[in-house]
């Protein structure tokens, strides 16, 4: 009956829209006690005290129950996600699916209705429940209307303990300096979390903080639903800032015993107290059919359409001479911009660039300079950044962040994650990675960035050879669905020649992602070089071949995904030596190990990485003091060539 009503497009909530919405307050109040108390856990106090803004956002939004991906809908986030029983009991009452699986199947192993919101439920946009990011997903989901030319809204729903995280705060501001003007954000303001009062557990002052970074404030009852689609209206009519409504609401609303107590913040109503909460509400108590449904009643699955990567071009790559003096990140910030040329104009293309104060530094300033209306500079911010990222990246758009190595990928670790289980298919690029950053010394050295992303299952971490396979790589992933981590250094890196003498990486290479590439063919030994360390371990191959000592020398770029038969090419070798700029115990020397044991491989295994924090100073220098630069990994190779004693110390 909600149709003729989306939009919040009449001035006043119809009456007839009112009595609807108060008998489904009433019996989703109902189904929130039910699927809690039947699962022993949830999260009732603070699901009932949303439930008026979730009922009027899902009935009154423009979105569709029977078309809930559509790209022209409305997009509801759901930050403070642990109040998913009031998510799921509002969708169904919208109409989005029936209600009884839930009820019995609510945080069951198999079930999509999980303890926080998540995706596999029609309906949820986004799966939350680290709080404080969902303002950042709204901003990339307010982007990608911008850059598509659509003109549909984005509500945040949020709780008012997570407003004690800083990461809040930084998508304000986003949102105030790119004119963000369609996001909504509505505050459940209960007054309570986990420990207590929020006055008590964190004192802060929400509407100064909010009005402080230029948005219009609207203080409402969260329970009268006139006052709150009042306020919805007005912020979705006003178009000239952004709004965040304080609903002031009361935690346990409806059930006497449960109101403003913080205890059922995070704990059920024990079965033989549901009852006399039901009895209240004036609900059916079906507990006993509902636990014999839990064991044996039907679980269902929801088939949830993403959006289709974008059809691009790659653009043509760029050829960098033997003698050039190139970087990897300017090669990067080059193809960058090829692959925005080649693709501009064509009929549905968004891509957006993410900065974080560094576009000299990570090159993505020439993007920027020519398409400024899809570069976002979002300052020092990196953590809001990393989601909104994301968060565009789920859309029909190309996302692109580009960061230092410590920023973008430890800093922002629980964002990455969050992305990751969003599916989002993100684009990070970070440079200044490795002790290659050298004189910024160790707090920016970033040495554990596969360590870290190799945790995540769907990043693939990529740290290409020179400059022209950076070229290579850069268009292959802009080009491809899935979240990539392209992680380069700052210095200058030789471009790596063939048995010719002409660029390796170039002519009629063609990158394939997952397979290491035999740079020179020797015997006993390989050295295994990660990508970004290639050039050092050439000038190793060498000077060990000038002296008649000849070894095989290979080149991985790609650490996530190492393939079988490259790594029973390995397994021919009797020794195998692995030099990379990352955490020794948690880098590509350690994949490779990993992976020759599960395939059952036999070889010797040496692992030359960096063993502790380095100085501050240049990258050469510290090459050499770490025992990684050309000379000193020739004569940790002649070493092992020589002294089987010494090999033998690293047998698997």
């Amino acid at each position: 009956m909600f149709d003729k009503w989306r939009g919040f497009r009449h001035k006043q909530l119809p009456a007839e829209c009112r009595e609807r919405l108060a008998r489904m307050a009433v019996e989703a109040r109902g189904n929130i006690l039910k699927m809690t108390t039947v699962a022993g856990s949830g999260h009732p106090g603070g699901s009932m005290s949303s439930l008026e803004i979730f009922l009027l956002l899902y009935n009154m939004s423009n979105i569709d129950p029977k078309a809930s991906r559509r790209d022209d809908r409305d997009r509801i986030i759901v930050s403070h996600g642990h109040t998913s029983p009031g998510v799921y009991a509002s969708l169904a009452a919208a109409g989005f699916f029936d209600i009884k699986p839930a009820l019995y199947s609510f945080r069951k192993v198999g079930s999509p209705f999980e303890g926080h919101v998540e995706q596999s439920v029609p309906g949820v946009e986004w799966d939350t429940g680290n709080l404080g990011q969902g303002l950042s997903v709204g901003v990339g989901k307010a982007i990608y209307a911008r850059l598509s030319g659509q003109s549909f809204h984005t509500y945040v729903a949020m709780g008012d303990g997570e407003q004690q995280k800083g990461q809040i705060g930084e998508a304000r501001r986003a949102a105030i300096k790119f004119d963000l003007n369609d996001i909504t954000a509505v505050v459940d303001c209960n007054g309570l979390q986990i420990s207590g009062k929020t006055s008590v557990v964190m004192p802060q002052n929400i509407t100064g903080g909010w009005e402080a970074d230029g948005w219009r404030v609207l203080e409402v009852n969260g329970h009268d639903l006139d006052e709150l689609y009042e306020a919805f209206r007005t912020a979705r009519l006003d178009g000239s800032v952004p709004y965040m409504i304080l609903a002031r609401t009361t935690m346990g609303r409806g059930v006497s015993f449960m109101e403003n107590d913080e205890r059922y913040h995070g704990a059920a109503v024990k079965k033989e107290q549901l009852g006399d909460a039901l009895s209240e509400l004036g609900i059916e108590n079906n507990m006993e059919e509902l636990l014999a449904l839990r064991n044996d009643g039907d679980i269902p699955s929801f088939e949830i359409r993403r959006p289709e990567y974008p059809d691009v071009k790659p653009g043509e790559p760029v050829t960098y001479g033997i003698d050039e003096k190139k970087d990897n990140r300017s090669a990067f910030g080059k193809a960058l911009l090829s692959f925005a040329d080649a693709n501009q104009g064509m009929d549905g293309f968004t891509m957006a660039v993410f900065d974080c104060d560094l576009a000299g530094s990570v090159k993505t300033g020439a993007f920027g300079g020519k398409y400024p209306d899809r570069f976002f500079q979002c300052g020092i911010t990196e953590h809001s950044t990393a989601t909104a990222a994301g968060a565009l990246s789920t859309e029909k758009a190309i996302s692109v962040w580009a960061d230092f190595g410590v920023f973008g990928m430890v800093e922002t670790y629980n964002q990455a994650r969050l992305n990751d289980i969003n599916h989002s298919n993100l684009k990070l690029f970070c440079t200044h990675s490795g002790v290659n950053v050298g004189e910024d010394g160790k707090t920016h050295q970033c040495i554990d960035y596969f360590g870290l992303f190799n945790s995540l299952y769907g990043w693939k971490v990529i740290t290409p050879a020179d400059p022209n396979q950076t070229d290579r790589v850069v268009r292959y992933v802009l080009s491809r669905p899935g979240n990539f981590a392209v992680v380069m250094g700052r210095s200058v890196t030789p471009i790596i020649p063939d048995e010719s003498g002409e660029p390796r990486f170039a002519g009629d290479y063609e990158y394939r992602y997952g397979r290491m590439e035999l740079i020179r063919k020797g015997e006993g030994l390989v050295l295994v070089a990660a990508g970004n360390m290639l050039a050092q371990g050439f000038a190793a191959w060498s000077r060990l071949d000038d002296k008649g000592r000849s070894i095989s020398l290979m080149s991985v770029s790609d650490w996530s995904d190492l393939h079988p038969d490259d790594l029973s090419m390995l397994a021919e070798y009797e020794h195998v030596a692995v030099l990379e700029d990352h955490n020794i115990r948690t880098g590509l020397g350690t994949a490779v190990g990993a992976g020759m044991i599960e395939n059952r491989f036999h070889t010797r295994l040496t692992k030359m990485g960096v063993a502790g924090y380095a100085p501050s100073g240049n990258s050469s220098e510290l090459y050499t003091k770490l025992g990684l630069d050309g000379n000193s990994v020739a004569e940790k190779l002649r070493a092992l060539m020589s002294d089987k004693s010494q090999a033998a110390k690293s047998v698997l």
